[in-house]
């Protein structure tokens, strides 16, 4: 299977390559899935106020991204991959896409997964460090222990302005809907080798119908209001047995305390 990022701007990259490829060999495009939070509704970061656009320099908005502290954002590694901190910018408290409302807060670093080579080889994490304090009421994320929270059939909540559906626009407003988690075993089912147990979890329902898909990435998947996942990758968005794939934070749980811990302008191995 192909496995596919739900970063905007990785869906743009592969667009444009399998466009270049068309007009190459005169054969029709793969098409690249793209989607929002299909089956879910509006609502607003009032209700979220943890929940960040992740954008850049113009704000252009590309993924989104989990308050954890004041300073500091979790989202996914491939939407920082080959990222400088200058160019990105995070928008908090702004629930329409193109709005002037919020707070639009510089990076001051970036830390990516050591371990990250690709979503679908695990290691999907990354850390925001702000140059400023944002103004609003960080999510609690999971302790390293805390694996019950993926036990299958328990509900979940995800979040995002990705695309309304798969090949169309985005969604001008935040939106939301709930998915239940998906056993490890029907996940590997699903996809392969490509499904790492020990760093990754699904949710979703057999029949589709509801899930993330691009501009959704680095978003949160909350389990009792609490930041248990990221949203990492999928095969389409919404299709049958094709359940969304997300970072299992636990197992990260405590790399990304320790860069919570970092101040900021104290020196780390973040990527400036």
């Amino acid at each position: 299977m192909f496995g596919l990022t739900r970063s905007r701007r990785t869906a743009a990259v592969a667009l444009a390559a399998a466009a270049a490829a068309a007009a190459l060999l005169t054969a029709p495009a793969a098409q690249a899935d793209s989607s929002r939070i299909v089956g879910g509704t509006t609502t607003t970061t009032r209700a979220y106020p943890f929940m960040m656009q992740i954008t850049d320099a113009s704000q252009n908005q590309f993924c989104g991204g989990t308050l954890v502290s004041p300073t500091k954002v979790v989202t996914a590694a491939h939407c920082m991959a080959g990222e400088s901190a200058s160019a990105v910018r995070v928008v908090g408290g702004r629930t329409l896409l193109g709005g002037s409302g919020g707070t639009v807060g510089r990076v001051a670093g970036i830390w990516v997964h050591p371990g990250y080579r690709t979503a679908t080889a695990g290691d999907d994490v990354a850390v925001l460090t702000l140059s400023a304090p944002m103004p609003y009421t960080p999510a609690p994320y999971v302790g390293a222990g805390q694996t019950g929270v993926y036990a299958a059939g328990t509900t979940a909540r995800i979040l995002g302005w990705g695309t309304t559906s798969e090949g169309g626009g985005s969604s001008a407003r935040l939106r939301t809907a709930t998915v239940p988690t998906v056993a490890d075993a029907d996940c590997a089912r699903s996809y392969g080798s490509d499904f790492v147990r020990s760093d990754m979890v699904c949710a979703g329902y057999p029949s589709g119908a509801v899930d993330t898909c691009q501009g959704d990435s680095g978003g949160p998947l909350l389990v009792g209001g609490v930041l248990a996942g990221i949203t990492s990758w999928g095969e389409g968005c919404a299709q049958p047995g094709r359940p969304g794939v997300y970072t299992r934070l636990t197992t990260f749980s405590d790399e990304v305390t320790a860069q919570v811990a970092i101040r900021p302008g104290r020196k780390s191995n973040q990527v400036s």
